[in-house]
This record gives C-alpha cells, structure tokens and sequence, in this order.
C-alpha cells in the first residue's frame, strides 16, 4: 500500500495497523496524521511500547497513558482507584483517538488492559471504548518482553481479544525510503524478513566486517548486551583527561522494592560524567525539554555542580535529580530512587536503537540471543557500506515464525482493504469524523488555526536562536536589540551563545578589534577560578572598556 492510501484510511477514523518493514515510513504517516488532527483542533493521544520509542513520536508510554504503569493485569478496584486520580480521568475520557506506536514490544496482555481501561473510563462496551485505535509496528523487530517460557501465542498483540475486537484495517506499506534503490543492504533485510538468507548475503555481512568507518566523529556502536555497552562507555570516558563528577542515587522505603526499582529503572546507581562525555537521557521531563532516548554531550557543570548538556538539537539543559518511584494503590510511596537521569553513550543496546536512523554504525552481533535483534539493528543504516560489523551468530539472522506466518497474513489483508477502498468514499468518511470528534472542518478556520499555531511556535522559539536569525543578517547589535526589545548588553551575552553552540556560523561580522581582544583575553587569564567574569574583567581593565565591549571579546576569544 502506498503511503497517500494509508493516510487516507487513518483521516476516514477506521481502525488502523499500520505496518511495514523499516524504512518504509510508518512514522512519517503517523505524523502527517497528527499535524492533520491538530490542524483541526482534535486531541490526539500519541504513545508508544517504550520510552525510547516514544522520543520518536514526541509522547509517553501507553503504560503510563493508560495508567496501568508495570501492573500485568487490572481488578475493578484498581480502575475504580485509577478514576480518582484526576489527570488519568481527564484524558482518558475526553480521548477520541489513540496511537500506539511500536506494537511489536508490547505484550498481548497490555493491550487487552488498554482495552479494559478505556471501556471502563469511557462507559462503553465498544472496542477501546468506540475510539479510533491505530496501532504501528512491524512484528519482525523486538518481542515483548514476557516469561522464560511464553512462547510467541502467548506474547504478540496481534494475539489478543482486543486485536481481534478492533477489527483493524490493515495498512502494509511497502515503498522503501531508508535504503535507497535496489542496494545491497535492503535485499538483504527483504531476504531476513522472508527467513530466506542467501549464502551471497551471509558473504556480503562478513565482508561488511572489514569496512572501515571514516568519519570524524566516533560512529555509534550497538551491542545485543548492556554489559558490552558499559564496558566501551567507560573506557571512552577515560580517555577524557578533565575531572570527573560522580554521581550516587539516593533511595529510600522498602529495601526490596528498593532493589526491583534498581533492576527496572535506566539510571544507574553509579554515574561517572565529565565534560565533552556522550549521554543520553533516561527520563521523560518535558518541562525541561528532554525525552527518554535523547542524546547529547556533557560540555559544563553548574555552579551546582549539575552536568549542562547540549542535545543534538542544540538546547542546552542543566540537569537535575529525577525521582523514580513504587506506589501503591492510593498514591503513597513505598520506595524511591533519585538519580540524575543520564547515561553514557557512546554505545547502545539494539533494544534503544529501535526507531532510530543512523549515518553510519559499528555493530556486534556475535551474542545475539532474541529473534529481531540482528534485523533492528541492520535496518538502522542507509546502505551496508556505512556498516561495520563485528561478529553476527545465527540467532542474528533468524526471524520469529509465528510473526513470519502473520507478516504474510498481513500482507494479503493490506491488498484487500486496498482493493475495497477508494479515495473518494473515504475522504467523505474523513469530513464527517472531524465532524463527530468536534474538530473544525470549515477551511478558513482551519487556516486561522493552522496560522495561531505557527506563532505560538514561534514564540516557544528560543530566544537565542531568535537573536541569531537577526545576526545572520548582519545587523548592528543597536538595531537588534530595538527590533527585540532587549537591551543591546543582552544581544551582545546572546552572542557569547550562539558562538559556543553554533561555531560553524559565520559571525565575524561582529568580531570586535584584535587589540580588545587580547586585552580582554589577559585579564581573564589572571582570574584564578571559573570562567572569564565579566565584572573582574571590568575592573582588572580600570572600568575603562565597557560591559558591552567586554562581551563581544568574550565571544571571540
């Protein structure tokens, strides 16, 4: 199915699947789906299988949307308990629609307890409670994680009550973006997906062992196992010669869920960091701008002595304790865990990785032990000569077979709903569920909407990078600082910024005379601690250069 006909079913408010192999643009239907729903003023919950799935789609975990957080199974009484909390009642029964990304790893139990929770919210016997359900996956990626001894039955969503209820439309994509044209590497995934690995590809894998990675920034290594990625992350941090802060979690309450906290949590008890460190986030805060799975590097600490990260989209976050926490039914703590919520990352887990699109990549599969993991982790990459490969096992190859026979099940649905389905019938369907959610279907509202919030983003843009759309025009510090409304001292400290986080740009237009430079460079070099204070600088050059003056150095040293 192509990618207009998905998009198409998703708006007429059908019961989606929406699968596919990696590559193919699932994520980038799903979010021309919610732009089209916010465009129109409809609420959207959007949630995926994991916290490091979720950064993807910029929502939280459907256990935490759905409330049911690590339970395996729902009493009345703890749906009745659910219905007091007020920002799970809210929510979830003003939702109209649900997005479930990532399905494959969630286990047919939780999503029968979606189920379970939305018909109880919404009073409605309907499947999920007679909302639009789109769940999105691809089942030859990670299982569910579940018991030793579960087999496949027993753990696929697609082999729950709710699944079958649901009636899902299935929506096969099958055009390739990732891997461009007929290359190597995506015949290579096709023939895994097929459980038909052919000895010319076994070779090209091994010959991928010797590819040699040139790139100036270290490439991301994937590993199956977390000890594998502690033990490179740590030897990296070493070859960092500055000081290293370290960082204890603090817990209290019972010592055995103290213990089950530590297990289940990401943050480690143990956290080393210093300057110029990769990490990446193991909490969701988006107050202060970061998601599970974020990525970044470590380029200060606070007077505070918190670590200041720079993400790879350029905010910078001092970064504070988070709490981790077991609850019972009525709210109270019964054990906690502070922890400062970051970890190395030079290396990751192929479980991490899922969702991700990486330029290039070393990876181990020598001691592989689950299905999927070798097909996640190859699939991650554009072309196998960005590849470099340390090892792989038969596990890595290998490919569920209960998913094998439903992948092709899957395929055949996806034809039929294709065939019965026009365009037409189902952009007349699409009018009347906006209709139906209370959204707006009139065309120059949807504008004046679509245009609100525009600004709004706007707004929310930071005030930096405001700053620096004026400097890259050239003009002089006065006039920005009249346009914006601040004070010319503020541009000249944004300035100072945007010439840390953005060193690649061009702004030597407001390079200040050499000889300032050096002035102002000697007497910061006479402070004994910290960086270059302003105010020392002003009075170790006898007040004679101004605080303005003194800036525009500072950013230029």
């Amino acid at each position: 199915m192509q990618q207009d006909k998905a998009l198409a079913l998703l708006k007429s408010g059908k019961n989606v699947f929406l699968t596919g192999s990696a590559g193919t643009g699932k994520t980038y239907v799903l979010n021309q789906y919610i732009s089209y729903l916010k465009e129109r003023k409809v609420p959207v919950a959007i949630t995926a299988s994991t916290g490091i799935a979720a950064t993807h789609m910029n929502g939280m975990t459907i256990h935490s949307w759905a409330g049911f957080g690590i339970k395996d199974r729902l009493s009345r009484a703890n749906l009745v308990t659910m219905r007091t909390k007020k920002y799970l009642k809210k929510h979830l029964e003003e939702s109209m629609i649900l997005i479930i990304d990532e399905i494959s790893m969630l286990h047919k139990k939780q999503l029968d307890m979606v189920d379970q929770v939305l018909c109880f919210f919404k009073e409605d016997d309907r499947p999920f409670g007679g909302i639009q359900v789109i769940v999105c996956g691809d089942f030859f990626q990670l299982p569910p994680i579940g018991r030793h001894d579960e087999k496949s039955k027993d753990k696929f969503a697609f082999m729950s009550k709710a699944w079958l209820d649901a009636n899902l439309n299935v929506c096969y994509l099958t055009e390739q973006y990732r891997q461009e044209g007929e290359n190597v590497l995506n015949e290579i995934l096709n023939e895994i997906r097929s459980a038909e690995i052919t000895h010319r590809s076994i070779e090209l894998l091994k010959k991928a062992e010797t590819n040699f990675l040139s790139q100036e920034e270290v490439p991301t290594k994937l590993f199956t196992h977390n000890a594998d990625v502690d033990q490179l992350n740590l030897a990296e941090l070493h070859k960092i010669s500055s000081k290293s802060k370290k960082f204890k979690a603090k817990t209290k309450g019972n010592q055995k869920l103290v213990e089950t906290l530590k297990k289940s949590v990401l943050a480690q008890e143990n956290l080393e960091l210093k300057v110029d460190a990769k990490v990446m986030f193991v909490r969701n805060n988006l107050e202060q701008g970061y998601v599970n799975g974020t990525l970044g590097k470590i380029i200060d600490f606070s007077e505070d002595g918190y670590p200041i990260v720079k993400t790879v989209q350029g905010k910078r976050i001092t970064v504070k304790q988070e709490t981790w926490g077991v609850h019972d039914d009525h709210g109270k703590v019964l054990a906690s865990l502070d922890q400062i919520p970051l970890r190395l990352a030079w290396a990751i887990t192929v479980h991490k990785c899922q969702g991700m699109t990486l330029d290039s990549a070393m990876i181990d599969l020598s001691k592989t032990f689950e299905n999927g993991q070798g097909y996640v982790a190859l699939s991650r990459l554009k072309s196998i000569e960005n590849l470099q490969l340390a090892g792989f096992n038969e596990i890595a190859l290998q490919v569920d077979g209960l998913a094998l026979k439903a992948d092709k099940r899957f395929q055949e649905l996806s034809e039929i709903v294709d065939e019965e389905n026009n365009f037409q019938t189902l952009d007349k369907k699409a009018k009347l569920f906006i209709k139906n959610c209370g959204g707006l279907t009139n065309i120059d509202e949807i504008e004046k909407h679509s245009k609100k919030v525009k600004e709004k983003k706007q707004k929310k843009k930071s005030t930096y990078l405001i700053t620096l759309d004026f400097l890259k025009k050239k003009m002089p510090l006065e006039a920005i600082a009249d346009e914006r409304g601040l004070s010319s001292g503020t541009i000249a400290g944004h300035l100072i910024r945007l010439r840390e986080d953005y060193p690649d740009e061009d702004l030597d237009f407001y390079r200040p005379d050499e000889k300032l430079i050096q002035q102002v460079a000697r007497a910061a070099e006479k402070q004994v601690e910290g960086p270059p204070s302003q105010k020392y600088i002003f009075e170790a050059l006898n007040r004679k250069v101004s605080y303005d003056d003194i800036k525009l150095a500072i950013a230029f040293i």
